[in-house]
C-alpha cells in the first residue's frame, strides 16, 4: 500500500473516552490508522509529547443571518469559519432562520445561498422554527429533517421569534415523530416585557440595565416550562445558553425524574459577569449584552460544576457578531440605544476552545476527556455527525487540533473575525492551537491561515444519537 498522505507522529491522542500516545494516519481527508511507528508519510509532522483533539464542533453559532435594517451580522460564512478554524473548530453548525410568512424551505434555501462558495471548514444547518404553519408542521419541517436538518432551534422570547406554548408543543410533537434534536430558548417574554417598559418608565435605559430586565427567574420559570412541555409530548430537548444556578436546578430536577433534557452552555457564564454590562451609565456595556445576561461569579462556579459533573451535554459559543463601534451593529443607525433595542450577542467562535482548555483543563476544573466530549463528541452526537466528526478512530474526517502550551494574551488583533471586539480583551491563557486540519489539510499553522474558501462541505446530518447522563 502507498504511503499515507500524513502521518502525525507520537501525538498524546485525547478522545471523549481516553488519552494515549498513537502514530496518526491520514489518507484522502481520513483517519486510516493509529498506532505506533505506522509507515512514511508523504508529509510528517512530529507532535511528540504534544496534545492531539479532534476538532472542534461548535454546534450554536450564528453567521450571515439575515437581520431587519439597519442590523446586519459582522461574519458571513467565509469570516466566520476563517476564525473557527484559527480557534480550532473544524465544524459549525449555524441556523438557517424563519421569518414570520416565510416559507421554513425558502429559508433553508437562502442560507445555503449565502453559505455556497465561501465556508473554509465543513459546515451543517439547525433550522429556526418562528411560524409552524400548518404547511409548515405537516409537510415542511417533516421533510427537510429526513433531507438531513434533523435539528431546529424555537424560542421562547424576542416578538419576531417567539412561539406560545401550543405552537411548541405542535413543534416538539414534529420532533418526536421524526427523531429530531429540538433547541428551545428558555426566557419568560411576558416577564422581560413587563420589566422593560418599567425600566423605561424609570429612565433605567443603559446597558446595564438589560441584565435587570432579565433575571434569573424569567429564566428558571421557562426552563421549568420548556420541561413540562418536552415531558408532555415525551421527546428529548436541549436547553441552550443555560446561564446559573436557577435553570441549573430545574434540569437537575429533571434529570433526577428520567427525563430526556440537555443542556448547554457558553464562555459568557464562565468568564464574564452582569459588571461587563456596565457598573455606571457608559454604553461600553453594550459589548456584552447577550441574553440570558452573565449572571454573577457564584453562577460561574455553578456552571463550571455542571461542566465537570456531567449536568451540561454541550459548550458553544453562541457566536453572535456585530461590531460595537458600527451603525449596523450595537449602535443601531450610528445611535447609542436603550437596552432593549442593543443586538444580543458577543463573539465566541474563534476564542471557544482556548478558554475552556486553558481555564478548565489547565487549571483542573476538567479533564481532557471531559473537555473533547464537551466541545466535540456530544455536539456530533447530538446533532447527527457521530462517528464522521467529534473522535479520532479511524474512518472519521482528519479533523485535528494539535495545542501549544505556554502564555497567550487575548486580544482582538490575534483573532480572525470580522468583529471588532473581543469582550475576552487582556485575558492570559495557557493554550492556543498550534496547528489545525480541515479534511487532512492544515488550515492553521498556529501563525498563518491557509485558506480553503469552498473547500468546507455541506454536511446532511443523521438522527441524534445521544443520551444525557442520569443526575
Amino acid at each position: 500500500m502507498s504511503a499515507f498522505d500524513l502521518v502525525i507522529r507520537q501525538a498524546r491522542v485525547a478522545t471523549a473516552s481516553d488519552c494515549f500516545e498513537a502514530d496518526i494516519g491520514i489518507r484522502d481527508g481520513r483517519i486510516e490508522a493509529l498506532g505506533a511507528a505506522l509507515a512514511k508519510g508523504r508529509q510528517e509532522i512530529n507532535a511528540a509529547g504534544r496534545v492531539v483533539t479532534p476538532g472542534g464542533v461548535d454546534a450554536h453559532c450564528h453567521l450571515d443571518q439575515p437581520m431587519a435594517p439597519p442590523l446586519r451580522m459582522a461574519d458571513d460564512f467565509e469570516s466566520g469559519t476563517r476564525s473557527a478554524a484559527c480557534g480550532g473548530t473544524t465544524t459549525v453548525i449555524p441556523f438557517a432562520a424563519q421569518e414570520k410568512g416565510q416559507s421554513l424551505r425558502a429559508a433553508v434555501d437562502d442560507y445555503h445561498r449565502r453559505a455556497e462558495g465561501k465556508a473554509h471548514i465543513d459546515y451543517a444547518f439547525h433550522m429556526i422554527v418562528s411560524d409552524p404553519t400548518p404547511t409548515v408542521l405537516n409537510d415542511e419541517l417533516p421533510s427537510l429533517i429526513r433531507a438531513g436538518y434533523t435539528s431546529f432551534k424555537v424560542y421562547m422570547t424576542y416578538d419576531d421569534l417567539k412561539l406560545d406554548d401550543g405552537q411548541i408543543l405542535d413543534v416538539l410533537s414534529v420532533a418526536r415523530e421524526e427523531g429530531a434534536m429540538a433547541m428551545i430558548h428558555a426566557e419568560n417574554a411576558d416577564c422581560i416585557e413587563w420589566l422593560s417598559k418599567r425600566l423605561e418608565a424609570a429612565g433605567r435605559i443603559a446597558p446595564r440595565f438589560h441584565a435587570h430586565s432579565r433575571p434569573m427567574l424569567v429564566e428558571r420559570e421557562a426552563t421549568h416550562r420548556a420541561i413540562a412541555l418536552s415531558e408532555l409530548v415525551d421527546v428529548p430537548i436541549l436547553i441552550v445558553h443555560v446561564s446559573g444556578r436557577e435553570a441549573v436546578e430545574q434540569i437537575r430536577w429533571a434529570r433526577a425524574h428520567g427525563l430526556q433534557v440537555h443542556a448547554e452552555t457558553c464562555p459568557q457564564y464562565l468568564f464574564l459577569t452582569a459588571e461587563d454590562l456596565g457598573i455606571d451609565d457608559s454604553y461600553k456595556g453594550a459589548r456584552c449584552v447577550c441574553s440570558p445576561p452573565p449572571r454573577d461569579k457564584g453562577n460561574q462556579e455553578v456552571i463550571w460544576n455542571g461542566l465537570n459533573d456531567g449536568l451540561f451535554t454541550i459548550f458553544s459559543s453562541d457566536h453572535a457578531p456585530f461590531r460595537f463601534d458600527d451603525p449596523e451593529g450595537k449602535k443601531p443607525g450610528g445611535q447609542e440605544v436603550p437596552f432593549r433595542h442593543i443586538p444580543n450577542g458577543i463573539p465566541g467562535l474563534e476564542t471557544r476552545l482556548p478558554l475552556l482548555y486553558s481555564e478548565g483543563v489547565l487549571k483542573g476544573r476538567i479533564t481532557l476527556s471531559k473537555f473533547v466530549e464537551l466541545t466535540s463528541t456530544n455536539p456530533a452526537k447530538a446533532y447527527g455527525l457521530h462517528p464522521r466528526k467529534g473522535t479520532i478512530a479511524p474512518g472519521s474526517d482528519a479533523d485535528l487540533v494539535m495545542w501549544d502550551e505556554g502564555e497567550f494574551e487575548l486580544t482582538n488583533s490575534r483573532l480572525h473575525h470580522a468583529v471588532d471586539y473581543t469582550p475576552y480583551e487582556g485575558m492570559k491563557l495557557g493554550a492556543w492551537p498550534g496547528l489545525t486540519l480541515a479534511g487532512g489539510e492544515v488550515v492553521w499553522d498556529g501563525s498563518n491561515f491557509h485558506p480553503r474558501a469552498g473547500r468546507g462541505r455541506f454536511l446532511r446530518c443523521g438522527t441524534p444519537s445521544l443520551r444525557p447522563q442520569s443526575r
